[in-house]
């Protein structure tokens, strides 16, 4: 009698920096869902919520710098959200940033190439801004902008795999609605319940693109695969006057004084993104119509 013997199915384990904060969760709730990932999230719970996670995912608590002594597997994918990610505040907690955006992604850099792992980093929009001529506005907008050079010759010295990509301004569920970190869409949804007026900083016509958070996951889930290099921007191609979204949601819009290095616009090439067979599906329009029917 001839014996077949099974097959052992090994899964891919994949880290997640930030795994509890806004980006982070959605990803792992669409990896999880699938059931053939072994997924961890390394969080400092600066941003992140203990409310974001999943069953059956492995959350280890601490901090980017100290990743070294934290992970002790080799993951084969290492998506690296685990950043200071806000304009305004930065320039009061640059210190932060430093720690998470320069030395907490080299320490991230070092251990992906100690462990032979494929590095997917979310760069940011900022770099595009104003003709790029924003990088250096904000203590955020520079050192996101020195990473990707970091990342762009890190690999050139180490042949290290891995795939940058630029979010524009991410909205939808699980986003941030309180407190300073939070997103504009956020702020809007949440002054639109308590019946608020909505704040729009001066002089409200600066234009942003945005992007539903389904749309970024579906990125990431290709850049995982098949994402090589720099330069994929998940964004719509479509622009908004700030103060047009807020009276989209009401006409009740009280300004707020303009605030130190935010920029004015910014531009978007989508032919990386392409490639990869992603575009966006959701409407900005239709997301916030759904949201004010829904209440």
């Amino acid at each position: 009698m001839q014996v077949f013997k099974q097959r052992e199915v090994v899964m891919k384990k994949i880290l997640v920096t930030g795994g509890a904060g806004f980006v982070g969760s959605s990803l792992i709730k669409k990896l999880s869902s699938m059931g053939v990932y072994d997924i961890y999230s390394l969080d400092n719970y600066f941003t992140g919520k203990e409310s974001n996670h999943v069953p059956g995912v492995s959350y280890i608590r601490g901090s980017t710098q100290n990743i070294e002594n934290l992970i002790n597997f080799k993951p084969d994918i290492v998506f690296h959200f685990g950043e200071y990610s806000r304009i305004s505040t930065s320039f009061d907690e640059h210190e932060k940033v430093w720690d998470y955006n320069i030395d907490g992604t080299f320490k991230v850099l070092n251990f992906c190439k100690k462990n032979n792992s494929k590095l997917v980093y979310s760069a940011s929009s900022t770099k595009f801004g104003d003709g790029g001529k924003n990088i250096n506005a904000s203590p955020y907008a520079f050192f996101k902008s020195q990473n990707v050079d970091l990342i762009n010759t890190y690999s050139n010295w180490f042949n290290l795999d891995y795939a940058i990509c630029y979010f524009y301004n991410v909205y939808g569920p699980g986003q941030i609605k309180k407190g300073k970190y939070a997103t504009v869409i956020g702020i809007f949804e949440d002054q639109f319940l308590n019946n608020e007026s909505l704040t729009v900083v001066k002089p409200g016509t600066q234009q942003r693109d945005f992007t539903h958070i389904d749309d970024v996951v579906n990125g990431l889930f290709l850049l995982m695969s098949k994402g090589k290099g720099d330069g994929y921007c998940f964004g719509t191609g479509k622009s908004y006057e700030i103060n047009k979204i807020a009276k989209m949601f009401k006409n009740d819009v009280k300004y707020i004084p303009e605030r130190k290095g935010e920029r004015k616009n910014s531009s978007i090439n989508f032919t990386k993104s392409l490639e990869l067979g992603w575009k966006s599906e959701n409407k900005l329009e239709d997301y916030i119509k759904n949201f004010k029917e829904n209440i």
